[in-house]
């Protein structure tokens, strides 16, 4: 469920709109765990990570083969 749905029970508003201390909390938190692990990651960050990820599949598969 995304937040832009949720309404705070504390003003009645919409959380996406973050009106009051309790929606700019809720709202903060549902980004946090929607986001999963990679996404606070840099675009860069996660190309060099992509990129380690292919040579250690490379060596495997090279030492495998010997």
């Amino acid at each position: 469920m995304t937040y832009d749905r949720l309404v705070c029970a504390n003003c009645a508003a919409p959380v996406s709109e973050g009106r009051c201390p309790v929606c700019r909390s809720s709202r903060e938190r549902l980004q946090q765990s929607t986001g999963g692990p990679l996404a606070g990651m840099s675009p860069v960050a996660l190309l060099a990570l992509l990129a380690v990820l292919v040579a250690a599949v490379a060596l495997l598969a090279a030492h495998q083969t010997v």
